[in-house]
Order: structure tokens, then sequence, then C-alpha cells
């Protein structure tokens, strides 16, 4: 089945832009025990709703059926990106004021970009001495110092690491992982280091999980390829922005963040295998659904490198993706506009509200759903 055939048509008048760009439409009250603070003991004992998008009919199964819930020839696509523990906790060298920050991503020159927090104003030239906070190495230094350069127009702090080293390396030693606020831990457990991480992750890049993906274990990706089903990775860093709320009152003032992804030969040629063999492209998450439909803008899927600012919402005429697995997401977000995209507004209301009245656990180490065409 091809994505032309399913995917909700392209808008035709600016009415019908306009019947879907208030945000109030993605809003939705969720009762605060139903958010998950911390993963269930074994990865793949998660619940999955199944929703089919096309009649609204939904079925109550668990993460464990997603084999069979997947059709031989089928492609699967995975997010191998690895996030990074960007949270960084320390001191003003000055003052002794307590400060926070979080690592965005690196400058050419090798500075640092983050977004910090501290009472007062952090100077120019005032430097923040960091605590170590995770896995000590016998190479690295046993203490960092970051000095801020200057402040960009977005809000974003340019600090300079001393002594230089490996970024990910002194993440490793220096910062814990970027839980969600929701978690209510600054610190990083000893389970989230393994739990809020893929099984699949090789890139490290984020500085939030790819969250559809954590549900996934070795054996169930094994049965998965036993079925069948090929299973094709692409790379998204996760950037803040993802989780944001939208804070305009209509989607088409709202100012997308961009992230970086890839796609290349081979998982291009996979997915085009599959689809030239009558099978779906399931992509596993958000993020794998941006890099695809990125990569498949001008109507042909092809190898792509480079930052993407798309905005998923509706109306939108999906181009590569046909099916998508995905966890429950903040009122109020893109990532709830873009599943409200693919399984409709209507659809996708009606299936949080039947989530909600079967006490799924949602967010980050919640449960899943699967939307099929």
């Amino acid at each position: 089945m091809s994505s032309e055939s399913i995917s909700p048509s392209p808008p035709t008048s600016s009415d019908e832009i306009s019947s879907f760009d208030n945000v109030s439409l993605y809003d939705y009250l969720l009762p605060e025990e139903l958010i998950a603070k911390e993963p269930l003991a074994q990865r793949d004992a998660s619940r999955l709703l199944v929703l089919d998008r096309h009649t609204g009919e939904i079925q109550h199964r668990g993460i464990r059926d997603l084999a069979d819930l997947l059709q031989p020839g089928d492609c699967l696509v995975l997010n191998d990106t690895r996030v990074l523990p960007a949270r960084l906790i320390g001191q003003r060298a000055k003052t002794g004021g307590k400060w926070e920050g979080l690592y965005l991503g690196q400058a050419e020159n090798g500075d640092w970009r983050l977004i910090g927090q501290t009472r007062g104003y952090l100077k120019s030239d005032e430097s923040v001495a960091l605590t170590p906070l995770g896995q000590p190495s016998a190479n690295q230094p046993k203490s960092l110092h970051l000095t801020l350069i200057n402040r960009e127009d977005d809000g974003v702090w340019r600090m300079r690491p001393e002594p230089a080293g490996d970024v990910v390396e002194l993440l490793q030693q220096f910062g814990t992982m970027p839980l969600p606020p929701y978690m209510h831990r600054k610190v990083a457990n000893d389970n989230d280091w393994q739990r809020y991480q893929t099984t699949y992750a090789s890139h490290p890049g984020s500085v939030a999980a790819p969250t559809a993906g954590l549900h996934l274990t070795e054996s169930l990706l094994a049965k998965i390829q036993v079925r069948g089903i090929d299973i094709a990775r692409v790379t998204l860093h996760v950037g803040l922005g993802t989780f944001r709320p939208i804070s305009t009152a209509t989607l088409s003032g709202h100012a997308m963040h961009s992230e970086w992804c890839e796609i290349d030969e081979s998982a291009v040629r996979m997915i085009q295998a599959a689809r030239q063999r009558g099978g779906r492209v399931v992509a596993v998450g958000t993020t794998s659904v941006r890099t695809l439909e990125t990569a498949s803008a001008d109507g042909d899927l092809k190898p792509w490198r480079g930052a993407t600012s798309i905005f998923i919402r509706p109306p939108y005429r999906f181009r590569c993706v046909d099916a998508l697995l995905t966890n429950f997401h903040l009122p109020r977000s893109t990532l709830f506009v873009l599943v409200s995209s693919m399984a409709g507004l209507d659809h996708t209301q009606a299936t949080y509200a039947e989530a909600i009245r079967e006490r799924y656990r949602f967010y980050s180490y919640g449960d899943a759903m699967l939307i099929l065409p």
C-alpha cells in the first residue's frame, strides 16, 4: 500500500487550514497520577493502544505484541540517536551561588552552547565550577569550569570549558541524564542511566530520549525481524524545543525548532524495497517521522543530512510514513499535533480520552500507542 493512498488530503483552502489552527484544539486534561515518573521493571512490559486511523477502532494490547501487529514485508524505522548526559549542576566561582544548565551543542571554536539559570545575573568572563554527577574517568580532569563568553539572541549562552576535552567524555563525568521536569528529580538515578536510553542508541547528540524506542528490547527486535520485517535506522538528535509546549494561540504563529537529522543510502534502499513489495513504513517515534518526511519533501525519499525544522500539522499529506509507534505526549505540544496529523484530530482526542479512562501511563516512561493505516 502506498503512502499516497492512505495519507490525509493536502489543504485545499485557507478555511481548511484555519479549522485546525487553534492551539486549544490540541489540549486535554491528564490526572497527575497517570504521569509515569519511573520506568516499569521490564522495558517490554508496557501496554500498547492500537488505533485504526481510518475507522477509529481501538484495541488494547501490549508492546510485546508488536511483531504480530506488523506484517511481513513492512519496514520498521528506528532513530538511533544517543542521549547525552546534558544536564549540568554547579556553583558560581565568585559567589558560590547555585547554577544549573543544559548542554545544547558545541560551536565551531569549541565553545559550549547551553541554556542556564542562576540567582542574579552571570556576567561575561564569570565562571561556573561543575559538580561531578556522572561516571568518573581516569582520563578526564577532576574539575571542570565553564566561563561565560556571551549570550546569543535566542537566550543561549556560549561558555568555554576549562580544561577543554572530548565533549561526550566530559559530559559523561560532569553531567547527568536530562530527565523531563515532570519526573521531579534533577539528578538521574542509576536506573535512569540505563532506561532513559534505547537499547540500540549509537550516535551521541540528543538532549532528550526518542521515547517510543525505550520499549524495544533486543529480543523483541529479533522477533520482528524473524517475522520478515526489515529494520532501518535513521538519526535525529532530539533538541530542547521538541518538548516545549506551543506558547502561541495558533499553530501558524509557532516558530518550529530545528534539529539535525540523517538518513543514509542503505536506509533509503531498505525503505524503498519495502514500498515496492507492498509493505508499510512504520516509524518508531515522532523523530523518525520528522526525518523521513524531511528526506521525502519533494515526493521521493532520498538520503539526507542536515537540519530540519519541519512542522507536521493538520492537514498534512504524509509522503513516506504509513504507521507510527509513539508514546502519549504533552498537551499543546508539537508532538501531539504531529500525532493528530496522522490519526486525525478527532480520533486522537478520542484515543487519548480512552487511554485516560483505561489508566494508561503517560509521557516518556509511559505506555505506547500504535497508529495503523
